[in-house]
């Protein structure tokens, strides 16, 4: 496969690039962790049966509104109930994770889907602090992420199998891997995992141009940083065996709803969802109506201001509109639609109907 196949998706019907999507697997109040997760099936095949290039899950930790902790476990069920459509993480939290764990869950994932899998790779937490260091079982913290060079290295060398001789790991196999073709009688798939590096900063923009690897970049939760984090990228880049040229997509928050009122009020709804995430009080997403009664304070009310000027929502049309002209203004190669509701029926309307805005095939 070249390049175009495994990274560099294709742009179907009207749009200016590649659409995606991004799966929070949000959990809304009254509702459980299986409704979403089925939600999830539902909207992978979706996406799948009206062009969408790629599906993704990320990981977040110690929030009842976000069933997304797992997302090798999520991928592997998605992977049962689709057929085209690449899958991967946006992103694995490398810092909380030996590379090997990794390198082995993706390689399992890429037998399950050969061809179709992505391994996008953060370094932040994904959440608190006293999480992260549950997670990664020490008292001592690197928030600054500094090792994650070396950790990236490592994970890719367990990917191909090519520790020099002499490493301390050059005996350890990632498997399912490239060690099974070595072994008398192996046959191994030509595919592995292409990874990608996210990002909210300039950090891993700079890092993933360096080494010349598709970017990803969190524009839905980091607006003001997107244009100089992709012109970084940009700048730094270095062809690879892995890329000619720098690809890069962005996460955009989009909400497509039949009624221009009805995207407000689930707007509202999930940016009330993030007040209480950012001060401390993470829940269940919130219905429309308990968003309605709320009495934010100034301070929420500011806040929820700057918060849904970068949620592109309303009709189609104006969602459209909306995510044609952020494309124009970064220059992104894909976008990355995350679409946050209460309820999952809400969601998967508004990919459809996002799709029927563009032109996207229908099945």
């Amino acid at each position: 496969m070249d390049e175009t196949d495994e990274i560099r998706g294709t742009a179907t019907g009207t749009a200016p690039v590649p659409l995606s999507v991004l799966d929070l697997v949000t959990v809304g109040a009254g509702r459980t962790a299986t409704d979403a997760l089925g939600t999830s099936v539902k909207l992978s095949r979706l996406a799948e049966s009206r062009g969408f290039h790629r599906y993704w899950v990320a990981e977040h930790h110690s929030m009842p509104g976000v069933a997304s902790s797992s997302p090798a476990v999520i991928l592997a069920h998605l992977a049962a109930h689709t057929t085209r459509i690449r899958l991967g993480s946006g992103g694995v939290m490398l810092p909380n994770h030996a590379p090997l764990v990794i390198a082995e869950q993706f390689g399992t994932l890429e037998a399950m889907a050969p061809g179709r899998v992505d391994l996008g790779l953060g370094r932040a937490p994904g959440t608190d602090g006293a999480t992260a260091a549950a997670l990664r079982r020490t008292d001592r913290l690197d928030e600054g992420g500094d090792d994650f060079p070396q950790q990236l290295a490592e994970l890719t060398r367990f990917l191909d199998d090519d520790f020099p001789d002499g490493h301390p790991y050059a005996r350890i196999h990632a498997v399912p891997g490239p060690v099974q073709s070595t072994s008398p009688g192996g046959v191994q798939s030509p595919h592995r995992p292409p990874i990608w590096l996210l990002g909210s900063s300039g950090f891993s923009a700079r890092l993933a141009g360096v080494l010349g690897l598709p970017f990803a970049f969190a524009h839905h939760f980091s607006a003001q940083n997107t244009i100089p984090a992709l012109d970084l990228y940009r700048e730094s880049f270095q062809p690879s065996a892995v890329l000619s040229s720098p690809y890069a997509l962005i996460g955009v928050s989009a909400l497509a709803t039949d009624d221009e009122k009805e995207a407000r009020r689930q707007v509202m709804a999930a940016a009330l969802n993030m007040v209480r995430l950012r001060t401390g009080r993470p829940g269940l997403v919130p219905t429309p109506e308990e968003a309605e009664a709320y009495e934010f304070s100034p301070m929420e009310r500011e806040f929820i201001t700057s918060w849904n000027a970068n949620v592109i929502h309303g009709t189609a049309d104006e969602v459209r509109s909306g995510l044609d002209d952020l494309q124009k203004r970064t220059g992104a190669d894909e976008l990355m639609i995350t679409g946050n509701a209460h309820g999952g029926d809400v969601r998967l309307r508004s990919y459809e109907l996002i799709a029927d805005a563009y032109g996207l095939p229908k099945p």
